[in-house]
C-alpha cells in the first residue's frame, strides 16, 4: 500500500529530528558515545596501550550500566560497547594504539562507497534511512523535490565519509595515533551534525511550496 500524499496546504509533520535524535541514544547517548575514544586517546598518552585499551573498555562497560541503571534505551549503548570491544581486540592483537582506530575508519569508507553508489542510482540514501527510521515507506522518491533535496544530502553525508578515509587514513598510515585519536573525535558527531544540519534544511525547503500533483 503506498504512503497518502498530503494534500495541498496540509502540513507535514516535523518529527523526523526529534526520532532520529531516539535512535542515537538522544544527546545523552551522543555524548556517552565518545567517552571511550576519549579516555583511549588520554590513557595512550599518559600510560600506554595497554592501560589505555582497559579504560576504555571499562568506560564502554560503565556506561551501559549507567543506562541500565537510569532504564534508558539500551541498544546505543550495547553497538556502543561492541564497538569499543572490536577496535580494543584489534588493537590488542596488533600491538599498535592505531589499530583501535582502524574499524572506525573500515567503516566510514563502506559507508562512503555506500552512499556514493546510492547516488550513481538515484536511490539516496540518506532518503532511505531517513524515512526508514521514521518508519514513513519510500513514496519520496515521487516527489522530485524530496528526490533533488535527498541527492544533495546524501552527497553531503558522502563527503563526510570520505573527508574521514582521507585524514584519518593518512594519519593511520603516518602511525601518528595522537592525532587519530584527535581527528577521529574531532570528525565524528561535529561533522555528523553539520550533515543532519544540512539535511534538514533540504528537506524543509524542498517541503516548503506546495506538493507537486500526482500524475
Amino acid at each position: 500500500m503506498s504512503e497518502p500524499v498530503p494534500q495541498q496546504g496540509q502540513a507535514r509533520p516535523e518529527r523526523e529530528f526529534p526520532t532520529l535524535m531516539e535512535q542515537m541514544g538522544g544527546v545523552t547517548g551522543i555524548v556517552a558515545s565518545t567517552i571511550p575514544v576519549v579516555v583511549f586517546v588520554v590513557s595512550n598518552v599518559l600510560f600506554g596501550l595497554q592501560v589505555a585499551l582497559i579504560a576504555a573498555i571499562a568506560a564502554g562497560v560503565l556506561i551501559a550500566v549507567y543506562r541500565i541503571v537510569r532504564k534508558q534505551a539500551l541498544q546505543p549503548a550495547v553497538s556502543g560497547l561492541l564497538g569499543v570491544g572490536v577496535a580494543a581486540f584489534i588493537a590488542y592483537r596488533t600491538g599498535e594504539a592505531r589499530g583501535f582506530y582502524l574499524p572506525g575508519l573500515l567503516f566510514s569508507a563502506s559507508l562512503g562507497l555506500a552512499f556514493l553508489v546510492s547516488l550513481i542510482v538515484r536511490w539516496p540514501l540518506a532518503g532511505v534511512i531517513w524515512h526508514g527510521i521514521n518508519g514513513d515507506g519510500q513514496s519520496w522518491r515521487q516527489d522530485p523535490r524530496l528526490l533533488r533535496a535527498y541527492m544533495w544530502a546524501t552527497a553531503l553525508w558522502t563527503l563526510v565519509f570520505v573527508a574521514r578515509v582521507v585524514v584519518q587514513g593518512l594519519l593511520y598510515n603516518a602511525d601518528e595515533e595522537t592525532w587519530l585519536g584527535i581527528a577521529r573525535l574531532a570528525m565524528g558527531y561535529p561533522l555528523v551534525g553539520v550533515a543532519l544540519l544540512g539535511t534538514i534544511l533540504a528537506v524543509r525547503r524542498a517541503r516548503a511550496g506546495d506538493p507537486p500533483q500526482p500524475a
